[in-house]
């Protein structure tokens, strides 16, 4: 099993977004930051997680997932597969997508000072908004 904090950043409701993982494994670490664009933090938290998703599925693919998010609203849409925006029903249909290649996938909600690695690796990912044109 592998643990997987993710965390979305954006600085202005929308603004310059970025997205942060970190994972632990058998003692490892990964790390990892992306850039975004323009959106709202919400939208910046869902994008996370689906990020997230999709590195897992490309390096890690037959692990169970344990994921940790700060964003009580993605962890409540994801455990009862429902969003009260539609604005977010794709990137849940996503996310569904995606963690049902996965033998097992958990999402918890944790602190924000529980997730203070992730959060630090989102904040990397709006820098790279400018350097990434």
């Amino acid at each position: 099993m592998i643990e997987v904090y993710t965390d979305g950043a954006s600085s202005g409701d929308p603004g310059k977004s970025g997205a942060g993982i970190y994972i632990k494994k058998a003692g490892q670490a990964y790390e990892y930051s992306y850039p975004l664009g323009n959106l709202s933090n919400h939208e910046a938290e869902f994008l996370a997680v689906l990020k997230a998703l999709e590195v897992c599925q490309a390096d890690f693919p037959d692990d169970i997932l344990s994921f940790r998010s700060d964003s009580k609203l993605v962890v409540e849409a994801v455990e009862r597969n429902y969003v009260r925006s539609e604005k977010y029903a794709p990137l849940l249909q996503r996310i569904n997508e995606v963690s049902a290649f996965f033998p097992y996938f958990f999402i918890k909600w944790i602190p924000e000072k529980q997730n203070k690695h992730a959060d630090q690796l989102a904040k990397k990912g709006i820098q790279l908004n400018d350097s990434s044109n």
